[in-house]
């Protein structure tokens, strides 16, 4: 059994994909963009930091005015994606839907 996380496959990101609706994958790292206000962003930026500091994975995040957007990677494999990514993904997903931020497409 391996001692951390493990980069996914290419199948198996294809699949993982399927698993978060609207999330895109640039590279080695997914993202996605929300149309919130802006202190909402930063309520919510606090909201999914907290969970992040819980499972130990963290996104790298981009507030502007109107809108937010994560990306994620593991850092710890050399920057590639592993099941904590997409699994960070889906977390996020639930707090945008909680602060009322709409996605971009």
């Amino acid at each position: 059994m391996a001692d951390g996380p493990v980069p996914l496959t290419e199948d198996e990101i294809v699949i993982a994909l399927d698993g978060v609706p609207g999330w895109r994958r640039e590279g080695d790292e997914i993202s996605r963009t929300y149309s919130i206000r802006y202190h909402g962003g930063v309520a919510m930026i606090v909201h999914v930091a907290d969970v992040e500091r819980l499972i130990s994975h963290h996104a790298d995040i981009d507030l502007r005015w109107g809108k937010i957007r994560f990306a994620i990677t593991t850092h710890d494999v050399g920057h590639k994606l592993t099941a904590a990514d997409f699994d960070l993904a889906q977390r996020i997903d639930a707090i945008a839907a909680a602060h009322g931020a709409e996605p971009v497409n």
